[in-house]
C-alpha cells in the first residue's frame, strides 16, 4: 500500500522565483479568498509548514505545498521554508495528489484527472493503483467514471453547486440525455435523493421513438379530420374535391370547393 510519510531531507530557504510548479498538480483552480487569508496569516506568524521540492533541470519544482507558495507570494515574500527530497516522477504525482486530497478541496473532477494521471504514471490497474494509494477499488473507479461527463457539463456541476453524487445518477443515462438532466435537476434543486428518483422516472420513460408513434397518430387524426369534411360536403351536394400527394418528410393537400358553394 501507498502510505504517505514524511518527506525527509534538507531544510533550505529558497527564492520563490526558483519554484516551479508540478505537472502532476491535480487541482485547477484555487479560492482567491482563502488565498488572501492564507496570506495574511503568514505575514502575522510566518510559514508554519514547509513546502516540498526537488531539483529540477532549472530551479526547484514543487512536490507539495501549492497553497502556501501561491500564498507566500501574496504575501509579497521573496523566500520560502523548503524541504528538498528526491522523488521520482510517480512518487512526485501520488505525494501532490494525496496532500490535495487529505488536506484542501479539490472538487471531484479535479480528484478524478489526479487519480487517472497517476493510473497512467503507474502505468497500472484501477485495483492497482487504489490499493497503493489506499482507497476502496470501488470508491477509486467511482471516481474515474465522473470524467465520462463532458468537459461543459462538468463546469455546469460546478457553477451549479450540484455534489459529486449528483453527477454520478447522471451518469447512468445515456450521453444524449445527460446535459438536459443537468439543467432539470439544476432548475428544481434537487437534492441527491431527489436526483435519483429523477433519474430513476427518466430510466423507466417511455423511448423517444414512442413519441414518435404519437405524433404519427395526431397526423392520422389530422387526415381523417380532412376526408370527413370532404365527405359531407358533396353528401350535401357540395362537389368539393381533395387531391393527396405523399411529398418527402410531408403530406399536400389540394382541396377544390365551387366560389358559389363557398359563398351560401
Amino acid at each position: 500500500m501507498f502510505e504517505r510519510k514524511k518527506p525527509s531531507g534538507k531544510l533550505l530557504s529558497l527564492p520563490i522565483d526558483q519554484i516551479h510548479p508540478s505537472p502532476f498538480q491535480a487541482r485547477k483552480s484555487f479560492d482567491e479568498q482563502e488565498l488572501t487569508a492564507l496570506a495574511q496569516s503568514i505575514r502575522e506568524n510566518g510559514l508554519l509548514q514547509p513546502v516540498t521540492v526537488r531539483k529540477a533541470a532549472e530551479g526547484y519544482e514543487l512536490v507539495a505545498g501549492e497553497r502556501r507558495l501561491r500564498a507566500c507570494q501574496l504575501a509579497k515574500m521573496t523566500t520560502i521554508p523548503a524541504i528538498l527530497c528526491s522523488y521520482a516522477d510517480d512518487r512526485t504525482a501520488a505525494l501532490g495528489l494525496l496532500e490535495n486530497i487529505q488536506r484542501a478541496d479539490l472538487n471531484p473532477f479535479e480528484q478524478a484527472q489526479g487519480l487517472r494521471d497517476v493510473m497512467v504514471l503507474w502505468d497500472c490497474t484501477q485495483a492497482e493503483a487504489a490499493k497503493r494509494l489506499g482507497m476502496a477499488q470501488p470508491t477509486f473507479a467511482n471516481k474515474l467514471r465522473l470524467l465520462q461527463l463532458t468537459a461543459d457539463q462538468r463546469q455546469f456541476v460546478l457553477d451549479n453547486n450540484l455534489t459529486e453524487r449528483h453527477a454520478r445518477a447522471v451518469l447512468r443515462l445515456p450521453e444524449n440525455r445527460r446535459s438536459e438532466a443537468l439543467i432539470t435537476i439544476a432548475k428544481r434543486r434537487l437534492n441527491a435523493r431527489q436526483t435519483d428518483s429523477y433519474i430513476e422516472q427518466l430510466l423507466n420513460s417511455p423511448p423517444k421513438a414512442g413519441h414518435r408513434i404519437s405524433m404519427v397518430r395526431d397526423v392520422r387524426i389530422f387526415v381523417n379530420t380532412i376526408d370527413h369534411a370532404i365527405r359531407l360536403m358533396t353528401d350535401n351536394g357540395v362537389p368539393a374535391t381533395a387531391h393527396r400527394e405523399e411529398k418527402d418528410g410531408y403530406i399536400e393537400y389540394t382541396v377544390r370547393i365551387p366560389t358559389a358553394a363557398a359563398e351560401k
